[in-house]
């Protein structure tokens, strides 16, 4: 049986977004990440899923920040076929805006970090993923 593969996307939309509206995009991404796992996991299908976050949608996994980490956490337990991965170029980027180093960030300890969060949408989409974007 083939596997269903999913990328959802947390990225550029939420760079100009107020704060409440990007806890909202963020909740939307993590909703639509479960509710699809559920659903195929219900049809008896495999399914997996990445969550992929570049640019401000970075801040939906540092742990310093994020208004949804209970939930990072929670998915993580709960459903082991949604995976995370943070983009090595947006850290840098805020690190340099923050004075900080990178490694400084503090970014959710299930997240996979990824050279660049685009160049891994590209790639995954190339080999047959669908990219959904809440």
């Amino acid at each position: 049986m083939n596997t269903r593969r999913f990328l959802l996307v947390a990225g550029l939309a939420l760079a100009a977004m107020p704060a409440s509206a990007a806890d909202k995009k963020m909740n939307a991404v993590l909703n639509v990440a479960a509710n699809t796992a559920r659903y195929y996991a219900g049809i008896g299908e495999e399914v997996e899923i990445r969550i992929v976050a570049f640019n401000a949608g970075l801040n939906m996994l540092r742990t310093d920040r994020s208004p949804v980490l209970a939930r990072l956490k929670s998915i993580s337990e709960s459903l082991p076929n949604v995976t995370f991965e943070a983009c090595a170029n947006t850290r840098e980027n805020m690190a340099r805006n923050e004075s900080k180093r990178p490694e400084e960030i503090p970014i959710y300890a299930n997240a996979r970090i990824v050279p660049s969060g685009v160049a891994s949408l590209i790639e995954l989409s190339e080999k047959g993923w669908t990219i959904v974007r809440p």
